[in-house]
Formats: structure tokens, C-alpha cells, sequence
């Protein structure tokens, strides 16, 4: 396989399952190496930029090809996106290239349909103005590059304006983000490290930990101090949820839906040394690599629970001073990482994941003790995954109230009148939503 017929095939496969794009990749990578890594680079811009561009580039498909893309074949459909895609959005890629490239990435289909491919991209090349006029005179909801029910949502809840910024930075390629830990030094010795490298490094806005790194397509590995655990990726914004524990005293804590452990990371780094933490996690490999990630990192220790929440509150005895429940969701706010997610989605699907997120919510609040603090996270942008389902909470266990967390500038700007934490892709940061419930007294 090249590039480009591993592109075409990928974009068909998600379309066709609605799997993770990433998983596609690296699922196809394994069974078609791409021994150059640039080539392997080149495929993920192509895949990753079309979902990105999806609606502008499928307006144009239309038009030059005289036929709506429903009625396209699926493979003919991709091709085309991705010959666009380069045409349009790639500079370092001849046009030549483009055409030839994508048309020999077809394989073994028909003559015929590779010649239709191999028209439309010449046509659309030849009239590079009628191109760009085309795309300036898109309807607005078309440059958007999102499904219409998202906008729509988003629109209701953020306004107009808002949605267009949001949509905006969705669909541009954002900079890798790093969460130094305190044992590599500061974060100026860190910042050094990686300029000297040559690397376009620059510290965060928000996070005091944060390190933004804008131009990196590399193994992340390959960065100075992976293996001594001088860090782990992670968003900005997620680094600032730790800060909803900072001012907790030393006791017991509980990470309920642990993941691969980036906010296990960062609760071990706020809480005083004297604490104890459990992470509960059912899945086999991603506590694989959780652990993997708390013995790189040297992290404290800390008590892997191989296993639901559900299950682990129907045995536990103890209490907790503070519970991180880091839900699953619909993952609408991280978009601008993961481009796929909003083709994926659906209105129908936000309302089954709040169910989910309530039932786990009410399955964690009996474990927190008097006075301790449960804060409620997701990465959504969905008002019925975030404020619907505290209000649903609190509706049912009048012991809880909303607690609002202290930030410092310029991240106390992130926390909103009704007291809950919100950051959005228009401020440079991955959306999160977060609320701290502190337990009432008896």
C-alpha cells in the first residue's frame, strides 16, 4: 500500500464502522507498514485533514464532478476527497503528485472509475479561481465542517458567534501539549532542553506545568525525558482539573474512571504526599499501559483496581475525601484532536451517555465521606452530558452542592457564574466541563 490508497482505505473504514480513526490507522499501519515514516505522516495529515474539511471539500466534489456525493461510489467518494484535500490544503504537495498519486492509490479498480477520479481532480486543478471563489461563497454551515444537529446544538447553547470560533479551531491542527512533572526540574530547564533541539516550544497559557509544542509529528518517545517520566500528553485544560483537588487535605482519594491514568498523573502530583489513591479501571490493556504510565512517570503507590465502579462500590467499606469521576462522553470537545468524533456522534447518543454519566454519578456519591468533594468531568460540549446532568444529580442527593473552584489568572476566567469549570477550543484549549459537589456535613 502507499499513502494514499492506505488513506482512501481508512476514510472508507470509518465511514463504513464509525470505529476511532486512530485505531483505523494504526490497525491498517500494522497489516501495511509504511516503512518511511514520512509516507506514514503523509497518510495521517491526508485522513485527518478530510475530516476536518469534510463538508467544503464534498460541496466541491459535487460541483465538479457533476453528481451529488451520494451517489458516488464509497471508494470514488474518498479518492476524491483525498485528491482534494492535497489540491487544496497540502502546499508542499505538487499537484501532480496529487492527481497521479491518489488515482494510482485506486489499485486495482475499473479503468473507467479511475478515470473519473483522475477528470474531476484535473478539472477542479485547472480552475483553481473558480476553486477558491467556490469556497468563499459556501453557505456558512458548510465552512463550519460539522454535521448540522452540532451546530445546530452549539448554536443554542453558545450563540452564533461562538459556534463559528469553536467550529474554527476544530479545524485546525492543534499543538501537542505536555504536562511536565516536578522531579525533570522547571519548566524553563524543560523549555531549554526542547529549543535547544530546534524544537518550537512555548509554555502554556494556562497551565503552570503546560508545554506547547506546535510543530511536533513525531514518536512521542523521541522527546527529551519520555523515559525518565519527565512528562505525559495532556490538553491544557485537562491539567487545570487537578487544581479542583489542590486545596484538599491529606486523606483518601479515588480516581473512578481512570483511563489510561492522565488524570491519575496529575492527582498524584497535587495531593499531599501523605494521601492515598485508588484508580479504578476495567479494561485490560488500558491498565496495562495505566500502569506502564505510573512507573514511568514514578509516580506514588497507588492502588490499581482492575475493575467497574459499579463493582468496586458494591465491596468498598471506605470513604473517600475526594472522588474523580472523569465520565465517559461523547468526547465533543476534544475535536479538534480527534476530527472523526463529529461524524461519529449523533443527538440520540448524548442523551444514552447522560443516563450513563447520572447512574455513575449516584453510584459514587455514597462513597464520599462527610464534607469530601466529588467533581464531575467530561470533555463534551454538550450542555445534556454537563450542567442537565448536575442538575439531575443534585435533584436527587440533597447533600451535595456546587462547589465553585478557586482559580488563579488567567485561568479563573474558565470558571462560569453558575460556578462549574468550562473551557472551549475558541480560548486554545480541548472542552472540558468539570464540576466539584462537596458533600454536606451531618
Amino acid at each position: 500500500m502507499t499513502s494514499r490508497s492506505l488513506a482512501i482505505h481508512c476514510l472508507l473504514e470509518q465511514e463504513r464502522t464509525g470505529e476511532p480513526v486512530d485505531q483505523i490507522l494504526a490497525m491498517l499501519l500494522d497489516r501495511h507498514p509504511l516503512p518511511d515514516e514520512r509516507d506514514r505522516q503523509l497518510a495521517m495529515a491526508m485522513v485527518y485533514g478530510v475530516l476536518r474539511h469534510r463538508r467544503e471539500l464534498d460541496a466541491l466534489i459535487s460541483h465538479f464532478s457533476k453528481k451529488g456525493v451520494a451517489k458516488l461510489k464509497a471508494i470514488v467518494l474518498q479518492a476524491l476527497r483525498i485528491g482534494l484535500f492535497q489540491l487544496l490544503f497540502m502546499d508542499r504537495v505538487p499537484a501532480s503528485a496529487a492527481v497521479n498519486e491518489t488515482v494510482k492509490g485506486l489499485g486495482r479498480q475499473p479503468k473507467w472509475l479511475k478515470g473519473f477520479v483522475n477528470g474531476v481532480l484535473r478539472s477542479a486543478h485547472r480552475d483553481q479561481s473558480g476553486t477558491e471563489e467556490l469556497l468563499a461563497a459556501l453557505p456558512e454551515e458548510e465552512r463550519c465542517n460539522h454535521p448540522a444537529w452540532l451546530i445546530s446544538l452549539w448554536q443554542q447553547q453558545f450563540g452564533a458567534t461562538e459556534t463559528r470560533a469553536i467550529c474554527l479551531a476544530n479545524n485546525s491542527l492543534p499543538p501537542l501539549s505536555l504536562c511536565l512533572h516536578a522531579h525533570c526540574g522547571s519548566r524553563d530547564h524543560y523549555l531549554s532542553r526542547l529549543r535547544q533541539m530546534g524544537l518550537a516550544a512555548r509554555p502554556g497559557r494556562y497551565g503552570e506545568q503546560a508545554i506547547l509544542l506546535d510543530k511536533w509529528s513525531g514518536p512521542i518517545a523521541d522527546l527529551p525525558g519520555y523515559a525518565e517520566g519527565c512528562f505525559h500528553v495532556q490538553d491544557e485544560a485537562a491539567q487545570l482539573i487537578a487544581s479542583l483537588f489542590a486545596d484538599l487535605p491529606a486523606g483518601a482519594y479515588l480516581d473512578g474512571c481512570a483511563g489510561l491514568g492522565g488524570k491519575t498523573l496529575l492527582l498524584d502530583q497535587v495531593l499531599p504526599a501523605e494521601a492515598t489513591l485508588t484508580a479504578v479501571e476495567p479494561h485490560k490493556q488500558r491498565t496495562t499501559l495505566l500502569q506502564e504510565n505510573l512507573q514511568r512517570c514514578r509516580c506514588r503507590s497507588i492502588d490499581l483496581q482492575r475493575t467497574t465502579l459499579q463493582e468496586f462500590a458494591a465491596a468498598c467499606q471506605r470513604r473517600y475525601d475526594g472522588i474523580l469521576l472523569d465520565a465517559p462522553c461523547s468526547g465533543l470537545g476534544i475535536i479538534r484532536r480527534q476530527p472523526d468524533i463529529r461524524w461519529n456522534r449523533s443527538a440520540a447518543e448524548l442523551h444514552r451517555l447522560a443516563a450513563k454519566q447520572l447512574a455513575l454519578l449516584e453510584t459514587a456519591a455514597p462513597l464520599v465521606a462527610e464534607n469530601g468533594v466529588l467533581v464531575y468531568v467530561t470533555c463534551s460540549l454538550a450542555s445534556v452530558e454537563n450542567e442537565d446532568v448536575i442538575s439531575a444529580f443534585l435533584a436527587r442527593q440533597a447533600d451535595f452542592t456546587v462547589e465553585a473552584p478557586s482559580l488563579v489568572a488567567p485561568a479563573a476566567q474558565l470558571v462560569t457564574d453558575k460556578g462549574f469549570f468550562r473551557s472551549l477550543p475558541s480560548q486554545g484549549l480541548d472542552g472540558f466541563f468539570a464540576a466539584r459537589l462537596r458533600k454536606k456535613r451531618h
